[in-house]
């Protein structure tokens, strides 16, 4: 069996079946069933959760962005720092619809807390008011403004990380392929969980995982169907990077995915494609969860899972050469 093979345990992990019995039995419409701005606000709610983390400072800042000013929420952990850690350019989940930097704020305290980084935390612009490439363009320009201030914030420019969950880590992985066919900021790793980088409909994750774990397939059919434009763009390498027929010379890549989910393994393919095309890859698949576990950090909705999660990622971020 190849290592981006991936599979599910026989059950989720016990906190998990928690958390989906609880999350079963609420009595809420299914956001698919919801305009955008009624899921949104579902999705906010879902989201509204604080962490006891401590960190030198959380700045909520708004920088130039293709369409106006770009919400930006900068979380570093130290006062000072010698200019040599990596900064991490984010990017919320929430399948390019719903979500903002407040449904990620506890997900990015840990990060920058478990990492020992400032990490940037993206408000781009959402589907369908408007559609890709609309939050793409806001990603890059927010890597452009961190490749130009990572220094302000004693990080390193040449360190620069672009990461996310879910539509964010599809995003980061636009970004990535954006930068280099554009011989933009250097990146020097990207971080990608649970991504979507292409057709999702057609693997064996996609049918076993289609309901009864969170995101379901008719969400995720939703947020697809919302996110483009028109048709046209179903074969857009930059909305579904995995398209892409060379993908050799992009940054080194950290992939993680999760058992029960239904896009598990369009990520896995994507790490296998890198792999492929001679990009350095880490890849790993925590068979008990679910999608949406880099968020589920803090109380009332905390998996003990998720902690392996972020170790793997200090850990990648740790080895990254100055």
């Amino acid at each position: 069996m190849s290592e981006f093979d991936p599979g599910r345990a026989g059950a989720p992990d016990p906190d998990v079946q928690s958390f989906l019995s609880l999350y079963n039995s609420l009595d809420t419409p299914a956001m698919h069933e919801l305009p955008p701005a009624e899921a949104r606000s579902l999705f906010e709610t879902f989201g509204a959760v604080s962490v006891d983390i401590e960190l030198s400072s959380v700045t909520d800042r708004r920088i130039e962005g293709p369409a106006g000013e770009l919400p930006v929420r900068v979380y570093d952990p130290h006062e000072t720092a010698d200019g040599s850690r990596p900064f991490v350019v984010f990017f919320h989940g929430g399948g390019f619809v719903t979500g903002s930097v407040d449904t990620h704020d506890a997900a990015c305290r840990k990060l920058a807390a478990e990492t020992d980084c400032p990490v940037a935390s993206v408000d781009y612009r959402l589907a369908p008011e408007h559609p890709f490439p609309a939050g793409l363009r806001d990603c890059y320009a927010a890597v452009e403004w961190s490749a130009s201030n990572a220094d302000t914030f004693g990080a390193d420019p040449d360190r620069l990380v672009v990461a996310g969950d879910s539509a964010g880590g599809t995003l980061a992985a636009a970004t990535a392929l954006l930068a280099r066919d554009r011989d933009g900021p250097d990146i020097a790793h990207q971080m990608l969980v649970y991504p979507v980088t292409g057709d999702v409909t057609d693997t064996a994750a996609y049918e076993e995982n289609a309901e009864g774990y969170f995101l379901t397939a008719e969400l995720s059919d939703w947020y697809h169907e919302l996110y483009l434009s028109d048709g046209i763009q179903e074969g857009n390498v930059y909305a579904w990077p995995r398209l892409c027929r060379d993908l050799s010379g992009l940054p080194p890549a950290t992939v993680l995915t999760a058992g029960f989910d239904p896009v598990r393994d369009d990520g896995a393919a994507y790490a296998e494609a890198l792999a492929a095309d001679g990009v350095p890859v880490t890849y790993r698949n925590f068979e008990g969860l679910i999608h949406g576990f880099f968020t589920m950090v803090a109380d009332p909705v905390a998996l003990d899972g998720t902690q392996p999660a972020y170790d793997l990622i200090a850990e990648e971020l740790a080895g990254l050469s100055p």
